[in-house]
Parts: structure tokens; C-alpha cells; sequence
């Protein structure tokens, strides 16, 4: 019988240290989405950061709300229709296609009076005031868009674009990384900096770019920042980044595993700092 007591006991006393299971839902666009959609990089990525952090927090549960090719302006047009849910943390990865778009980031001042969502700044304010209608006790996360270079979708090279290396209307992709680090600042919530994350830099996101040398038309590895002044004709060249070319992205763009690792690593250092998840 004593044997029984001291059983139970143990039982209450290990539950009782056991943290509940935590819901994480991901706002975001195709870097979160592809997480859980692996045929559509041609499988060159295998584990998301989405997964890789719930590997290392497990009690953690994660809601994908990553949305192919979408920026904050449309994530905040669409607010309410998203079928966003109560959650106890939400991290919001978004950016580089405001960029690429050529919207406003506009100035703090945007999300402070909260202008609306013709800025970069003002759609924020939309997303992170319906987060907290939904839970005001829910913990946040905002996450900078990481550098790029020179993208050439897998499945089709007309859809391409240059890298953050220049500007887009008049705006460079940082001045949007530091926007939003300005919001968790002013909001006094935590930000993974991954713009400026030297891990992550544009010179590492692809190892070379495989392009015709125009002086003799043979293909040849071109590194960064020389590729940046090589023609790529999409109509009728090889696609640029073959297997060996993918290294931080595996398209100029996307991360790869090796980025999506650094991603997740950020996040857990997050969240562990806000007491989320067991480790």
C-alpha cells in the first residue's frame, strides 16, 4: 500500500512539472508555407523551420499560416477571412515581398497611430492588433526578412528577381528589416534579426550561379558579387543553381535546410527567452 502512495505521488509530482502543450501559429509567406509543402522545392528542402523548431521544443504545435508570394499588405487585408485561431504564440515572418512589390515601408509613426495599410508599417499594426483581439495574452515574435540574391524559380525562370544587393522603388530590403525591428522595440517584444544575422548574408546564399561566359558562351560557375553582372536569359538558358549551387537558399531565395536551420535556431533562442515550450 505504502509502495502504492509513494507511486501515485511520483505520478503528481512529474505531471505536475510537465508544461502543457503550446500553440505556435506561423504567419507568413512562401518561406513558412513551404515547410509543409516539400514537393514544391523539388524536395531540395527536406525539414522546414517549422518542424525543426517543434523537433526541439515538442510540446510545441505549430499552425502554418504561410502564404505563397504574399506580403503584409495582404496578409492585413485579409486579416479576417484567414481563419486565424486563439493561440498562445504567434510569430509573424513577412517582408520580403512588400519589397520586391516596392511598398512603403513608410515610418514607425505608420504603426504607432496606426494609419492603416498602405505602408509596411501601418499593415503590421492590422496583424498584430487582430493577434491580440484574439488572445491579448499571447506571446509574439516578429521576424526580419533575411537577405536574398539573384532568385530564379525551380519550376519555371521567367519568375525571377534580383537581390536585395540593390534597391527596389527606392527602398533597400533592410530599411524594411528595420522597420520591423523598430515595432518589436516599441511594442517591447522579441525579434529575430535575421537581415542582419552574419550566418546569413547575400555573398552565402547560394554557393555560385552557373552562367554562359559572354565572351565565349560555355557555361561557367560565376561566385557573388560577379554573377550580379552576368546576363541569365531565362527563355533559353540552364537553370542557374543546379544541386551543388544550393547553400544558405537553394534558390537565391527559399532557405535550404542549412538556412532553415539558422532560421530555427533564431526562434528557439525566442521563445526559450519567453519561457515557451520544454527543453
Amino acid at each position: 500500500m505504502i509502495k502504492v502512495v509513494v507511486l501515485l505521488f511520483a505520478l503528481i509530482l512529474v505531471s505536475s512539472f510537465k508544461q502543457k502543450d503550446v500553440t505556435w501559429v506561423a504567419i507568413g509567406d512562401s518561406i513558412t508555407y513551404l515547410n509543409d509543402h516539400p514537393d514544391e522545392t523539388g524536395n531540395r528542402v527536406k525539414k522546414g523551420y517549422l518542424t525543426r523548431v517543434t523537433d526541439a521544443l515538442p510540446n510545441i504545435k505549430y499552425i502554418n499560416q504561410g502564404h505563397n508570394g504574399w506580403t503584409s499588405g495582404g496578409i492585413a487585408d485579409k486579416i479576417d477571412s484567414l481563419g486565424l485561431i486563439k493561440a498562445d504564440v504567434y510569430s509573424v515572418f513577412l517582408g520580403t515581398n512588400d519589397w520586391w512589390q516596392g511598398r512603403p515601408v513608410g515610418t514607425l509613426n505608420d504603426y504607432v497611430k496606426a494609419t492603416g495599410n498602405a505602408t509596411i508599417n501601418g499593415s503590421f499594426r492590422i496583424i498584430i492588433n487582430k493577434i491580440k483581439s484574439l488572445n491579448p495574452e499571447a506571446k509574439i515574435v516578429l521576424i526580419t526578412p533575411m537577405q536574398r540574391t539573384d532568385f530564379v524559380y525551380l519550376f519555371d525562370a521567367n519568375n525571377n528577381a534580383y537581390g536585395s544587393y540593390k534597391q527596389k522603388n527606392g527602398q533597400s530590403l533592410e530599411s524594411v528589416a528595420n522597420a520591423i525591428d523598430s515595432i518589436a522595440h516599441y511594442q517591447h517584444i522579441p525579434v529575430v534579426d535575421l537581415y542582419h544575422n552574419s550566418a546569413l548574408s547575400v555573398d552565402q546564399m547560394v554557393n555560385f550561379k552557373r552562367l554562359k561566359n559572354p565572351a565565349t558562351g560555355k557555361y561557367q560557375n560565376y561566385s557573388y558579387p560577379e554573377y550580379t553582372t552576368i546576363p541569365f536569359d531565362p527563355k533559353a538558358d540552364e537553370y542557374p543553381n543546379p544541386m551543388d549551387a544550393v547553400n544558405i537558399t537553394y534558390d537565391g531565395l527559399h532557405p535550404s535546410d542549412k538556412g532553415n536551420a539558422i532560421i530555427a535556431e533564431g526562434i528557439v533562442k525566442a521563445f526559450k527567452k519567453l519561457s515557451i515550450g520544454n527543453y
